[in-house]
Protein backbone atom coordinates (compact mmCIF):
# COMPACT_ATOMS: atom_id res chain seq x y z
CA UNK A 1 0.00 0.00 0.00
CA UNK A 2 1.26 3.45 -0.92
CA UNK A 3 0.62 5.70 2.07
CA UNK A 4 -0.14 9.21 0.93
CA UNK A 5 -1.56 10.86 4.03
CA UNK A 6 0.25 9.72 7.19
CA UNK A 7 3.80 10.72 8.05
CA UNK A 8 6.19 7.81 8.49
CA UNK A 9 8.62 8.32 11.40
CA UNK A 10 10.96 5.56 10.17
CA UNK A 11 13.30 4.13 9.29
CA UNK A 12 14.14 2.23 12.48
CA UNK A 13 16.91 -0.28 13.02
CA UNK A 14 15.68 -3.83 13.51
CA UNK A 15 17.51 -3.73 16.86
CA UNK A 16 15.26 -0.83 17.92
CA UNK A 17 12.16 -2.73 16.85
CA UNK A 18 13.04 -5.96 18.63
CA UNK A 19 13.87 -4.04 21.79
CA UNK A 20 10.64 -2.04 21.53
CA UNK A 21 8.59 -5.25 21.24
CA UNK A 22 10.72 -7.16 23.76
CA UNK A 23 11.68 -9.80 21.21
CA UNK A 24 14.80 -11.92 21.58
CA UNK A 25 16.26 -13.24 18.36
CA UNK A 26 19.75 -14.42 17.47
CA UNK A 27 21.72 -14.37 14.25
CA UNK A 28 20.25 -11.29 12.59
CA UNK A 29 21.82 -8.06 11.36
CA UNK A 30 20.91 -5.66 14.15
CA UNK A 31 21.83 -2.64 12.00
CA UNK A 32 19.31 -3.54 9.28
CA UNK A 33 17.11 -0.51 8.56
CA UNK A 34 13.35 -1.01 8.36
CA UNK A 35 11.56 1.72 6.42
CA UNK A 36 7.93 0.75 6.95
CA UNK A 37 5.41 -1.79 8.24
CA UNK A 38 3.20 -3.38 5.58
CA UNK A 39 1.00 -6.42 5.01
CA UNK A 40 2.35 -9.69 3.65
CA UNK A 41 1.55 -9.03 0.00
CA UNK A 42 2.80 -5.45 -0.31
CA UNK A 43 5.95 -5.57 1.85
CA UNK A 44 9.46 -5.77 0.40
CA UNK A 45 12.98 -6.26 1.77
CA UNK A 46 13.06 -2.89 3.49
CA UNK A 47 9.77 -3.43 5.34
CA UNK A 48 8.64 -5.46 8.32
CA UNK A 49 5.42 -7.47 7.99
CA UNK A 50 3.15 -9.67 10.12
CA UNK A 51 1.41 -13.05 9.90
CA UNK A 52 -1.37 -13.84 12.38
CA UNK A 53 -3.73 -16.35 10.74
CA UNK A 54 -3.45 -19.56 8.72
CA UNK A 55 -5.93 -18.02 6.33
CA UNK A 56 -3.03 -16.04 4.86
CA UNK A 57 -0.45 -18.83 4.70
CA UNK A 58 -0.32 -18.90 0.89
CA UNK A 59 0.44 -15.19 0.84
CA UNK A 60 2.99 -15.61 3.64
CA UNK A 61 4.96 -18.14 1.59
CA UNK A 62 5.66 -15.44 -1.01
CA UNK A 63 6.34 -12.43 1.16
CA UNK A 64 9.43 -10.43 0.23
CA UNK A 65 9.95 -9.02 3.71
CA UNK A 66 13.06 -10.08 5.62
CA UNK A 67 11.30 -9.86 9.02
CA UNK A 68 7.84 -11.01 10.04
CA UNK A 69 6.03 -10.65 13.37
CA UNK A 70 4.29 -13.94 14.00
CA UNK A 71 3.90 -16.82 16.48
CA UNK A 72 5.47 -20.25 16.90
CA UNK A 73 2.63 -22.07 15.19
CA UNK A 74 2.82 -20.01 12.00
CA UNK A 75 6.55 -19.41 11.57
CA UNK A 76 7.00 -22.62 9.55
CA UNK A 77 4.90 -21.12 6.74
CA UNK A 78 7.37 -18.29 6.09
CA UNK A 79 10.03 -18.45 3.34
CA UNK A 80 13.60 -19.15 4.42
CA UNK A 81 14.79 -15.61 3.77
CA UNK A 82 12.19 -14.16 6.17
CA UNK A 83 13.16 -14.13 9.85
CA UNK A 84 10.23 -14.80 12.21
CA UNK A 85 9.93 -12.45 15.18
CA UNK A 86 7.98 -14.44 17.75
CA UNK A 87 5.49 -12.67 20.02
CA UNK A 88 2.62 -13.75 22.26
CA UNK A 89 -0.02 -11.66 20.50
CA UNK A 90 0.75 -10.75 16.89
CA UNK A 91 -1.89 -8.08 16.37
CA UNK A 92 -1.18 -6.27 19.63
CA UNK A 93 2.51 -6.12 18.73
CA UNK A 94 1.69 -4.92 15.23
CA UNK A 95 -0.58 -2.26 16.68
CA UNK A 96 2.18 -0.94 18.93
CA UNK A 97 4.75 -0.95 16.12
CA UNK A 98 2.41 0.72 13.63
CA UNK A 99 1.81 3.47 16.17
CA UNK A 100 5.60 3.92 16.41
CA UNK A 101 5.88 4.35 12.64
CA UNK A 102 2.69 6.44 12.31
CA UNK A 103 1.85 8.15 15.61
CA UNK A 104 -0.67 10.49 13.98
CA UNK A 105 -2.85 7.62 12.73
CA UNK A 106 -4.34 6.52 16.05
CA UNK A 107 -6.82 9.23 16.97
CA UNK A 108 -9.30 11.08 14.77
CA UNK A 109 -9.82 14.29 16.68
CA UNK A 110 -11.51 17.16 14.88
CA UNK A 111 -9.36 18.78 12.22
CA UNK A 112 -8.15 22.13 13.56
CA UNK A 113 -6.69 23.10 10.16
CA UNK A 114 -10.11 23.69 8.58
CA UNK A 115 -11.32 27.10 7.51
CA UNK A 116 -14.38 28.51 5.82
CA UNK A 117 -14.32 27.56 2.14
CA UNK A 118 -15.03 31.18 1.25
CA UNK A 119 -11.54 32.03 2.51
CA UNK A 120 -9.79 29.32 0.46
CA UNK A 121 -8.67 28.89 -3.13
CA UNK A 122 -11.86 26.91 -3.79
CA UNK A 123 -14.18 29.88 -3.20
CA UNK A 124 -14.56 30.71 -6.90
CA UNK A 125 -14.33 27.16 -8.26
CA UNK A 126 -16.81 25.16 -6.13
CA UNK A 127 -20.57 25.60 -5.76
CA UNK A 128 -21.07 25.32 -2.00
CA UNK A 129 -23.73 25.85 0.67
CA UNK A 130 -23.54 27.54 4.04
CA UNK A 131 -20.97 26.73 6.73
CA UNK A 132 -18.70 24.56 4.56
CA UNK A 133 -15.21 23.97 6.00
CA UNK A 134 -12.07 22.74 4.23
CA UNK A 135 -8.81 21.48 5.77
CA UNK A 136 -5.20 21.35 4.57
CA UNK A 137 -3.94 19.10 1.80
CA UNK A 138 -7.29 19.07 0.00
CA UNK A 139 -7.81 19.16 -3.76
CA UNK A 140 -11.19 19.58 -5.47
CA UNK A 141 -11.79 19.23 -9.20
CA UNK A 142 -14.03 21.26 -11.47
CA UNK A 143 -17.82 21.43 -11.41
CA UNK A 144 -18.24 20.13 -7.84
CA UNK A 145 -21.04 20.77 -5.34
CA UNK A 146 -20.73 20.71 -1.53
CA UNK A 147 -23.85 20.96 0.64
CA UNK A 148 -24.53 22.88 3.85
CA UNK A 149 -22.55 22.15 7.04
CA UNK A 150 -20.19 19.69 5.38
CA UNK A 151 -16.52 19.39 6.33
CA UNK A 152 -13.81 18.29 3.94
CA UNK A 153 -11.09 17.58 6.50
CA UNK A 154 -7.39 17.24 5.80
CA UNK A 155 -5.98 14.77 3.30
CA UNK A 156 -8.78 14.54 0.74
CA UNK A 157 -8.67 14.49 -3.04
CA UNK A 158 -11.99 15.02 -4.85
CA UNK A 159 -12.22 14.65 -8.62
CA UNK A 160 -14.36 16.58 -11.07
CA UNK A 161 -18.16 16.56 -11.33
CA UNK A 162 -18.62 15.33 -7.77
CA UNK A 163 -21.50 16.11 -5.45
CA UNK A 164 -21.08 16.10 -1.66
CA UNK A 165 -24.30 16.33 0.36
CA UNK A 166 -25.03 18.32 3.50
CA UNK A 167 -23.76 17.38 6.98
CA UNK A 168 -21.11 15.09 5.54
CA UNK A 169 -17.54 14.64 6.84
CA UNK A 170 -14.70 13.34 4.65
CA UNK A 171 -11.08 12.68 5.66
CA UNK A 172 -8.14 10.60 4.37
CA UNK A 173 -9.90 9.76 1.12
CA UNK A 174 -9.43 9.80 -2.64
CA UNK A 175 -12.70 10.36 -4.46
CA UNK A 176 -12.60 10.02 -8.22
CA UNK A 177 -14.67 11.77 -10.89
CA UNK A 178 -18.47 11.73 -11.06
CA UNK A 179 -19.06 10.50 -7.50
CA UNK A 180 -22.15 11.41 -5.48
CA UNK A 181 -21.95 11.30 -1.69
CA UNK A 182 -25.33 12.10 -0.16
CA UNK A 183 -26.25 13.73 3.16
CA UNK A 184 -24.96 12.75 6.61
CA UNK A 185 -22.13 10.46 5.48
CA UNK A 186 -18.81 9.90 7.26
CA UNK A 187 -15.99 8.83 4.97
CA UNK A 188 -12.39 8.05 5.95
CA UNK A 189 -12.47 7.99 9.75
CA UNK A 190 -10.69 5.14 11.55
CA UNK A 191 -12.39 1.77 11.84
CA UNK A 192 -13.48 -0.28 14.85
CA UNK A 193 -10.08 -1.80 15.57
CA UNK A 194 -8.89 -2.31 19.13
CA UNK A 195 -7.67 -4.99 21.52
CA UNK A 196 -9.24 -5.36 24.97
CA UNK A 197 -6.82 -5.67 27.89
CA UNK A 198 -7.34 -5.84 31.63
CA UNK A 199 -7.04 -2.11 32.27
CA UNK A 200 -7.73 -0.45 28.89
CA UNK A 201 -8.42 -1.07 25.22
CA UNK A 202 -5.50 -0.66 22.81
CA UNK A 203 -6.68 1.08 19.65
CA UNK A 204 -5.25 -0.18 16.39
CA UNK A 205 -3.75 2.58 14.18
CA UNK A 206 -5.38 2.99 10.78
CA UNK A 207 -2.82 4.05 8.17
CA UNK A 208 -4.93 3.18 5.13
CA UNK A 209 -7.29 5.46 3.23
CA UNK A 210 -10.64 5.24 1.44
CA UNK A 211 -10.66 5.13 -2.36
CA UNK A 212 -13.98 5.67 -4.15
CA UNK A 213 -13.67 5.02 -7.85
CA UNK A 214 -15.51 6.96 -10.55
CA UNK A 215 -19.29 7.00 -11.08
CA UNK A 216 -20.17 5.74 -7.59
CA UNK A 217 -23.02 6.85 -5.36
CA UNK A 218 -22.94 6.66 -1.55
CA UNK A 219 -26.37 6.87 0.10
CA UNK A 220 -27.46 9.03 3.03
CA UNK A 221 -26.15 8.21 6.48
CA UNK A 222 -23.50 5.76 5.25
CA UNK A 223 -20.13 5.24 6.92
CA UNK A 224 -17.00 4.04 5.12
CA UNK A 225 -14.01 3.41 7.39
CA UNK A 226 -10.49 3.91 6.12
CA UNK A 227 -8.18 0.90 6.02
CA UNK A 228 -6.03 -0.25 8.88
CA UNK A 229 -3.04 -1.66 6.98
CA UNK A 230 -4.45 -1.69 3.43
CA UNK A 231 -7.02 0.62 1.78
CA UNK A 232 -10.80 0.48 1.76
CA UNK A 233 -11.93 0.54 -1.89
CA UNK A 234 -15.31 1.08 -3.57
CA UNK A 235 -15.09 0.02 -7.22
CA UNK A 236 -16.36 2.14 -10.10
CA UNK A 237 -20.07 2.39 -10.86
CA UNK A 238 -20.98 0.82 -7.50
CA UNK A 239 -24.05 2.20 -5.73
CA UNK A 240 -24.63 2.12 -1.98
CA UNK A 241 -28.08 2.75 -0.54
CA UNK A 242 -28.76 4.60 2.73
CA UNK A 243 -27.36 3.70 6.16
CA UNK A 244 -24.69 1.27 5.02
CA UNK A 245 -21.52 0.52 6.97
CA UNK A 246 -18.34 -0.48 5.12
CA UNK A 247 -15.62 -1.45 7.63
CA UNK A 248 -11.85 -1.08 7.33
CA UNK A 249 -9.96 -2.81 4.51
CA UNK A 250 -13.15 -3.87 2.67
CA UNK A 251 -12.81 -3.97 -1.10
CA UNK A 252 -15.94 -3.84 -3.26
CA UNK A 253 -15.68 -4.47 -6.98
CA UNK A 254 -17.25 -2.70 -9.93
CA UNK A 255 -20.92 -2.37 -10.89
CA UNK A 256 -22.26 -3.62 -7.55
CA UNK A 257 -25.52 -2.58 -5.87
CA UNK A 258 -25.92 -2.70 -2.09
CA UNK A 259 -29.31 -1.98 -0.50
CA UNK A 260 -29.99 -0.14 2.75
CA UNK A 261 -28.68 -1.05 6.21
CA UNK A 262 -26.15 -3.59 4.95
CA UNK A 263 -23.05 -4.08 7.09
CA UNK A 264 -19.79 -5.46 5.72
CA UNK A 265 -17.19 -6.36 8.35
CA UNK A 266 -13.48 -5.68 8.04
CA UNK A 267 -11.19 -7.08 5.34
CA UNK A 268 -13.90 -8.81 3.31
CA UNK A 269 -13.56 -8.70 -0.46
CA UNK A 270 -16.63 -8.30 -2.66
CA UNK A 271 -16.41 -9.11 -6.37
CA UNK A 272 -17.87 -7.36 -9.43
CA UNK A 273 -21.56 -7.20 -10.31
CA UNK A 274 -22.67 -8.19 -6.81
CA UNK A 275 -26.18 -7.45 -5.52
CA UNK A 276 -26.81 -7.39 -1.76
CA UNK A 277 -30.33 -7.04 -0.33
CA UNK A 278 -31.26 -4.76 2.54
CA UNK A 279 -30.18 -5.52 6.13
CA UNK A 280 -27.80 -8.30 5.07
CA UNK A 281 -24.63 -8.77 7.11
CA UNK A 282 -21.28 -10.05 5.86
CA UNK A 283 -18.68 -11.25 8.35
CA UNK A 284 -15.05 -10.21 8.20
CA UNK A 285 -12.18 -11.68 6.16
CA UNK A 286 -14.53 -13.31 3.63
CA UNK A 287 -14.35 -13.49 -0.16
CA UNK A 288 -17.58 -12.93 -2.05
CA UNK A 289 -17.23 -13.80 -5.73
CA UNK A 290 -18.44 -11.89 -8.77
CA UNK A 291 -22.04 -12.02 -10.02
CA UNK A 292 -23.26 -13.05 -6.56
CA UNK A 293 -26.74 -12.20 -5.27
CA UNK A 294 -27.33 -12.08 -1.51
CA UNK A 295 -30.93 -11.91 -0.31
CA UNK A 296 -32.12 -9.26 2.12
CA UNK A 297 -31.67 -10.04 5.81
CA UNK A 298 -29.09 -12.76 5.11
CA UNK A 299 -26.10 -13.48 7.33
CA UNK A 300 -22.97 -14.43 5.38
CA UNK A 301 -20.38 -16.24 7.49
CA UNK A 302 -18.33 -18.07 4.85
CA UNK A 303 -16.91 -17.44 1.38
CA UNK A 304 -19.31 -17.43 -1.57
CA UNK A 305 -18.13 -18.54 -5.04
CA UNK A 306 -18.83 -16.69 -8.28
CA UNK A 307 -22.32 -16.74 -9.80
CA UNK A 308 -24.05 -17.85 -6.60
CA UNK A 309 -27.43 -16.79 -5.23
CA UNK A 310 -27.79 -17.13 -1.45
CA UNK A 311 -30.22 -16.26 1.30
CA UNK A 312 -30.91 -16.86 5.00
CA UNK A 313 -28.79 -17.28 8.09
CA UNK A 314 -26.34 -18.76 7.69
CA UNK A 315 -26.59 -17.80 4.02
CA UNK A 316 -27.04 -20.81 1.76
CA UNK A 317 -27.98 -21.60 -1.83
CA UNK A 318 -31.26 -19.89 -2.66
CA UNK A 319 -33.02 -23.08 -3.83
CA UNK A 320 -31.91 -24.94 -0.70
CA UNK A 321 -33.26 -22.07 1.40
CA UNK A 322 -36.66 -22.26 -0.33
CA UNK A 323 -36.87 -26.06 0.09
CA UNK A 324 -36.30 -25.73 3.81
CA UNK A 325 -39.06 -23.13 4.10
CA UNK A 326 -41.72 -25.35 2.50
Amino acid sequence: MSNSFFKNQGPFLISEITKFLNIKVDGIRLNQKIKDIKDLSSSDKSDITFFHSKRYKNIAKNTKSLFCITNNALKVELPKNCTPLIVDNVLVSVSKLTAKFYPDSINDNFDDTVEDIAKTKFADNVNYGKNVLVGKHVSIGSNCLIGHNSIIEKNVSIGSNCSIGSNTIIRNSIINNNVKILDNCVIGKHGFGFFPTNDKNIRYPHIGIVIIEENCEIGCGSTIDRGSMSNTVIGKNTYLDNQIHIAHNVKIGENSIIAGQVGIAGSSIIGNNVKIGGQAGISGHLKIGSNVEIGGGSGVIKDIPDNSKVMGYPAKNFREFLREKK
